[in-house]
């Protein structure tokens, strides 16, 4: 199966919610331009055993000592599994309930998935595919991490399309003959999770339920296609952090051939999230882009575009931030089908040109501040509606890179699980 039980590790003191707030961290690739936040965490954490300490955020990947860190990294791992600190549940999943900041709940199964099934090119037809351009310059960096790396901590969130709410949902109603292994709030408020070991019986009807995913007539009638193979994994969250487990894994038949597909590397530990899930809002991902002019951008678009200013034009629509003012804009004869893949375009082109230095920002009060210096500008873009999202993957393949985000920074997947990949 391309998703399947796990040989899932937790901290022996996983039931203890002082001890795991310290512990479990935001994904590595959040707060990339505030450096505040993650001097914070290492604050509050101070000594205590975390995944902070066997993780990476990506804010330091441009700094002089970052081979150091990433060395760093790989030892603790291994001083980490040396003293014994980990409890492993074999041939597991678990089941999530993650209390988002605003009190609504987002439900989930941790399990590992098979890289076979996945591949990040453009035009793959494989049951995993990526819903956002995968940029393979950012992989080689956490490259270094994984492949000396003896343990894995996700924050790969995998969708389902599950209208009915049955697959991941129906475990809710369970949770009284699961095993609890985790419950605590997570640090700098961002809400609360909770986590059970699944009994057999609920395992094996999950694995049934995904099965019945892979029947390809069911699934070309569901959307108006005719294909030869089934999208059923849509990546949500860290694609690029499974594109990176995916290249480690290629790099590794390559060295020993047939015999990695018994490693454990073939296999990458995230979370299933229903693309349906109630509490799962997707948000737009918008943009800032330093040292460079908000006007000579809005004049670079009106050398190739028809852009209007008029509140009431149609087309593409975005606001452009600079020095605390906003304007929207319109591009009334755009080249792409969604606004973020004409504007992301226009960006990349300007920068080229004229200097400059993009950053994806989640929440519009993050760009508001950091547009208020002339010398930067910001975009802000509207949401898609998540119910096309595989739709449009199907029919076009992966979306432009960063066009949705489900849910602001602090409600991201937190690292708590592990999974040995040596």
């Amino acid at each position: 199966m391309t998703f399947q039980r796990a040989d899932i590790l937790l901290p022996k003191f996983s039931k203890d919610s002082e001890k795991m707030q310290k512990w479990s961290v935001v994904a590595c690739d959040q707060y990339t331009s505030e450096p505040d936040y993650w001097k914070s965490a290492d604050e509050i954490i101070g000594d205590s055993e975390s995944t902070l300490r066997i993780t990476v955020p990506e804010i330091y990947l441009n700094d002089a000592d970052i081979d150091q860190r990433i060395k760093n990294t790989n030892d603790t791992m291994a001083d980490y599994v040396a003293q014994d600190i980990f409890t492993e549940y074999k041939n597991s999943y678990i089941f999530v309930e993650r209390t988002l900041k605003n009190g609504a709940k987002r439900l989930g199964v941790v399990g590992m998935v098979d890289l076979e099934d996945y591949d990040y090119s453009v035009g793959s037809k494989t049951k995993i595919r990526a819903t956002e351009g995968t940029v393979v310059e950012r992989i080689p960096p956490r490259l270094k991490v994984r492949c000396n790396a003896p343990i894995e901590l996700p924050h790969i969130m995998m969708l389902i399309d599950d209208e009915e709410c049955d697959i991941i949902e129906s475990n809710s109603q369970r949770t009284s003959s699961f095993e609890k292994v985790y419950d605590f709030d997570m640090m700098q408020e961002s809400g609360h999770i909770t986590g059970y070991v699944m009994s057999d019986e609920a395992a094996a009807e999950l694995d049934r339920k995904l099965k019945a995913l892979d029947d390809i007539d069911a699934f070309n009638k569901k959307y108006g296609v005719n294909e030869k193979s089934p999208l059923i994994y849509a990546m949500g969250d860290g694609n690029h952090s499974l594109a990176t487990a995916k290249a480690n894994y290629e790099n590794l038949k390559k060295e020993i051939g047939e015999n990695a597909k018994n490693s454990p590397a073939r296999y990458a530990l995230c979370e299933l999230v229903n693309l349906h899930d109630k509490s799962l809002e997707f948000e737009a991902i918008h943009r800032v882009v330093f040292d460079a002019s908000g006007e000579g951008f809005l004049k670079a678009l009106e050398a190739k575009y028809d852009v209007s200013y008029e509140d009431g034009a149609c087309g593409q629509n975005f606001i452009l931030v600079c020095g605390g003012q906003e304007k929207k804009v319109t591009i009334k004869n755009p080249d792409e089908y969604l606004t973020v893949a004409t504007v992301q375009k226009a960006i990349d082109q300007y920068i080229e040109a004229n200097g400059g230095e993009v950053d994806y920002i989640h929440g519009e009060d993050v760009v508001k501040k950091l547009s208020e210096d002339v010398k930067n500008f910001g975009i802000i873009f509207e949401t898609m509606d998540k119910k096309d999202l595989y739709k449009s993957v199907i029919l076009d393949g992966a979306l432009p890179r960063k066009t949705f985000s489900m849910g602001e920074a602090c409600d991201k997947r937190f690292y708590t699980e592990a999974r040995k990949i040596k």
